[in-house]
């Protein structure tokens, strides 16, 4: 990881004459990487205490049920939608310190009362669900780390800064749960400060563990960000609308012309689409490795975490092959490549052939079983046998063919070459369409269509699957992709950068 970062000054790649001050170019970069350790954060913030939020949920409120836990879930992102454009409005309009700091303040805060939610008498399974919509409120600050990493860069680094940018969310993403793996030593007793009344558990832990990062975040931004930087397109200090210092020396802002905002608006529907589809790729796994090949919960959570994590790995290295291939065919190239790479994953996840995935209890209802199998069978779910298999009240088990392991995996892999390539080039070429200005708000925009995005995925694959079964689900998810390639190869000509687009820069 420090050898990507390391990259951004030793390639020729970024070792243009954009800046004739050394120290402001380093001074530059370092503001930079101080916008990657926030996005690093926000991601850990959301995964490391996912895998615990369920058992937590039942032991602090017993009426909670797995429908409120969709909720809970799901309420990181709604407080993330509703943040997001406020925090980048406030960008666009004060230096970016203030927004990062408030709202890390906020997700500090939110973290803390996370770790005290054993506290209340009753009512707790509430006080959980304001407690990530506060999380998720605090993470909206990502549409500021964007425009700012957009507004710091010019057209030849905001590629591989971007890249580098999304790297460090999905390390994020991979180290937030190990994290929490570890801190379960600590055990659901744990261990008890009665002065301040909190428990550290193996509950509590990784949210005060994450207030603790967040600490540090808010000390490097206030330390490092004291200087912020505006860079043109071509790499010029230019002073920002929200710079509020006076030492800057400044150039005038080349910023004239209209943005297309019918490029805009293409880009923020292609964003929500890429984000709805990954939603319920995650969101599917485990039901689906269940139904299909029979696992328990403990081997599904399992085997599909050492999955995801693995994915998790894959897309660092994507990244760094984006930022090489980009160069040399484009960004919409590569965006689209990602499509149609994402589209191959779920076709190949279509359920094919004259194989049947095992019924859930079926051997019950099956004479020929000895007596002792039969009184076993139907004693399994009040002993310690777990029923797996496909549910037989699905219906669809009875007549879809099953999906088998080798083509679930090939599809993960597949998946996970399309996925990091589309996030990552779709709000690259955003912000290069945006051009010169401000982009706070349509940042915080893009956010929020894509955490739109992670709330309703959940709640479409999880009604069509339950009621239609893997076929029709990934069916429509091939439908869904398909419109998006339709989308941006019919958009294809509009999906360029502001300056090329006034004429400024050569394509």
């Amino acid at each position: 990881m420090s050898q990507l970062l390391e990259s951004e000054e030793n390639t020729p790649l970024l070792k243009g004459d954009v800046d004739s001050d050394d120290d402001a170019y380093k001074s530059r970069w370092r503001s930079i990487r101080v916008m990657y350790f926030t996005m690093f954060l926000s991601s850990v913030g959301f995964t490391i205490v996912i895998t615990s939020i369920w058992p937590f949920l039942q032991k602090i409120d017993g009426t909670a049920d797995a429908s409120f836990l969709g909720w809970v879930v799901a309420a990181y992102s709604l407080g993330q939608m509703v943040a997001s454009p406020l925090f980048g409005l406030w960008s666009n309009h004060r230096a970016c310190r203030e927004p990062l700091v408030c709202s890390i303040f906020i997700n500090v805060s939110a973290n803390i009362y996370y770790s005290y939610l054993n506290l209340p008498t009753s009512e707790n399974k509430y006080h959980m669900l304001m407690a990530r919509i506060f999380v998720g409120f605090g993470a909206g600050n990502v549409a500021v780390v964007r425009s700012y990493v957009a507004g710091a860069t010019s057209l030849k680094e905001r590629t591989s800064a971007m890249a580098n940018m999304s790297a460090c969310q999905a390390l994020g993403f991979i180290l937030g749960p190990a994290l929490q793996a570890g801190l379960s030593v600590v055990g659901e007793t744990g261990l008890s400060v009665p002065i301040i009344k909190l428990e550290v558990n193996m509950y509590t832990a990784p949210a005060l563990l994450a207030a603790c990062f967040g600490v540090i975040n808010i000390l490097l931004v206030i330390l490092v960000l004291s200087r912020e930087h505006f860079v043109d397109d071509h790499g010029r200090q230019i002073r920002s609308i929200n710079d509020i210092s006076e030492e800057r020396v400044s150039v005038p802002l080349d910023g004239e012309g209209d943005i297309d905002q019918i490029a805009v608006v293409t880009s923020n529907v292609l964003f929500f689409i890429i984000f709805f589809i990954f939603a319920i790729f995650e969101t599917i796994s485990t039901p689906l490795s269940m139904d299909m090949f029979a696992w328990t919960r403990r081997q599904a959570v399992l085997y599909n975490g050492i999955i995801l994590a693995c994915i998790g790995f894959e897309s660092i290295f994507v990244f760094i092959a984006v930022k090489v291939i980009s160069q040399r065919v484009g960004d919409r190239p590569v965006l689209l490549g990602g499509l149609v790479i994402i589209f191959c994953g779920f076709f190949l996840l279509l359920p094919w052939g004259n194989q049947y995935p095992k019924i859930q209890w079926a051997d019950i209802h099956n004479n020929s079983l000895p007596q002792q199998v039969m009184a076993s069978a139907v004693l399994a779910p009040n002993a310690t046998v777990e029923p797996t298999g496909c549910p037989a009240d699905q219906v669809w088990c009875l007549y879809t063919p099953a999906i088998h392991l080798a083509q679930y995996l090939t599809s993960d892999f597949i998946i996970g070459v399309g996925f990091p390539a589309c996030n990552v080039m779709s709000y690259t070429l955003y912000s290069k369409i945006l051009g010169p200005k401000p982009q706070g708000v349509y940042m915080g925009w893009l956010t929020a269509s894509g955490s739109g995005a992670r709330t309703l995925g959940p709640v479409f694959v999880s009604q069509v699957y339950r009621l239609l079964g893997p076929r029709w689900a990934f069916s429509l998810i091939c439908g869904i992709v398909l419109a998006a390639i339709l989308l941006l190869a019919g958009m294809y000509r509009r999906l360029i950068a502001f300056s090329v687009r006034h004429g400024r820069i050569e394509e």
